[in-house]
């Protein structure tokens, strides 16, 4: 009886053998197009940020430092009284170093001392830019290093760029797929990436001028470009 048991173990197990090659039997996948795309669109900005640096030179570090405070004080004074607030100017760098004179055959002499002190003013009246730059100028800076136009509200440009991204890809999608021979199908995943405002724009150093008959710095901000990228894969409907 026993061995009439055992003899009987290799007919079960074929159907259940049988069923698991069923199991592992691959499935074709789902034909696929993959395609990025990216939107640009315009805005107007609204906002600035201005680097502003008073430089001093004396004879010692401490006259050099002193000399720069006082100027720095009449330049923050003259961007308060235009409305300017203490969150919207803050320190950006403090530089002290030496001067040095080369003499062959000697050590380096010191002979002054630069003290830099730059802040950033945060102009948030496009209008205000040339005064803020004037005033500075006029109080005793002498180093202007960057002014950056910015839109303070981008959520709207922004989905508007994300909406023709999407439009450029579908139809990329749809042109690839009537040349396959066959037609787009439903979108499968969509992902989204940063988008990328117009870079800083550099100023040259600007020196100080009298006040008296100045005319005011004209500001021309233009417009800032926000671009969004979008990655896509839709389903490939053959034409079999």
């Amino acid at each position: 009886m026993r061995l009439a048991l055992i003899s009987l173990l290799p007919a079960l197990l074929a159907p259940l053998s049988g069923h698991s090659q069923d199991i592992r039997t691959p499935v074709d996948p789902v034909p696929q197009i993959s395609v990025a795309a990216q939107h640009e669109v315009k805005v107007s900005p609204d906002r600035a940020t201005i680097q502003i640096s008073v430089q001093t030179r004396a004879a010692t570090a401490a006259a050099a430092a002193s000399q720069n405070a006082t100027k720095l004080q009449s330049v923050l004074a003259a961007h308060r009284a235009l409305g300017l607030t203490s969150d919207q100017l803050s320190t950006m760098n403090y530089n002290v170093h030496p001067d040095y004179v080369h003499r062959e055959g000697r050590e380096p002499t010191i002979t002054g001392y630069n003290v830099t002190n730059t802040i950033l003013a945060d102009v948030r009246q496009l209008s205000q830019v040339g005064r803020v730059i004037d005033a500075a100028l006029s109080q005793g800076a002498n180093m202007m290093t960057s002014l950056q136009f910015y839109a303070s509200n981008t959520e709207a440009a922004r989905r508007t760029a994300i909406a023709g991204a999407i439009a450029k890809a579908r139809a990329d999608a749809e042109a690839a797929a009537s040349a396959a021979g066959g037609s787009l199908g439903q979108l499968i995943d969509i992902s989204i990436g940063a988008h990328f405002p117009r870079p800083p724009q550099p100023m040259h150093r600007m020196e100080a001028r009298a006040t008296a008959g100045m005319a005011d710095t004209p500001i021309q901000p233009g417009q800032e470009s926000l671009i969004v990228m979008v990655s896509t894969r839709w389903r490939f409907n053959s034409g079999r």
